[in-house]
């Protein structure tokens, strides 16, 4: 829980194509807890995939640009309701009911990528939220109350709704596959689509010249 507010604050002064990668130490943590509390092996080709994460999570931390402060949740709103973030937004969501609906009901048992699929995806939407409801909360304690702007309390509504969806569906994977498995799988997966989904609502278009 101390984790995740600290987690919280960060997204509010540093780029979430900062902040996200840095949570690669969460699967070293995680997956030795695994290996000596809950007894699931960690085998060396587990071993090599949380390095390689580490190794990932440097190279975009190196990389990682600087990103503009808005000024006021209006602001953060322009940039959530332009053509390219509600293009990826209206996607992901119909590609998840189609996920959820049709598809984890008879594979989400089998397939550890369904519901970190579902997770990962409602994850990325989550970021850009609360980065919108930390920078409210930091302007209105600056003096300049953001609070009595709607888009505030839906930005907090939106938080809600796909943070409960993202823990629902991490606690189905827990429950189903073993923790050394989905702390790095969804890892991967959760740090790609939120790296995205925040270029593309903040236009930090240089995140992405280390793989160019």
């Amino acid at each position: 829980m101390l984790g995740e507010v600290a987690n919280f604050v960060a997204y509010v002064f540093a780029p979430a194509v900062l902040v996200t990668p840095l949570g690669a130490l969460s699967i070293i943590v995680s997956s030795v807890l695994a290996h000596f509390v809950l007894k699931e092996r960690l085998n060396k080709l587990g071993v090599l995939g949380c390095i390689s994460c580490i190794v990932g999570s440097v190279v975009v931390v190196l990389h990682a640009p600087e990103e503009h402060m808005p000024d006021s949740v209006e602001e953060i709103w322009d940039l959530a309701t332009q053509p390219g973030f509600l293009a990826y937004a209206g996607t992901t969501l119909l590609l998840m009911a189609i996920v959820v609906v049709f598809i984890e009901p008879r594979y989400g048992q089998k397939n550890i990528l369904i519901y970190l699929g579902i997770c990962s995806s409602m994850g990325s939407l989550t970021v850009v939220s609360i980065k919108a409801v930390g920078v409210a909360i930091k302007l209105t304690l600056d003096g300049m109350n953001q609070l009595a702007y709607p888009h505030t309390w839906l930005f907090i509504l939106v938080a809600v709704i796909c943070g409960v969806s993202q823990l629902n569906y991490l606690n189905k994977a827990l429950d189903t596959f073993d923790l050394a498995m989905v702390s790095p799988v969804y890892y991967v997966m959760f740090t790609t689509l939120t790296i995205v989904a925040s270029s593309i609502m903040f236009k930090v278009e240089s995140s992405f010249r280390l793989f160019s």
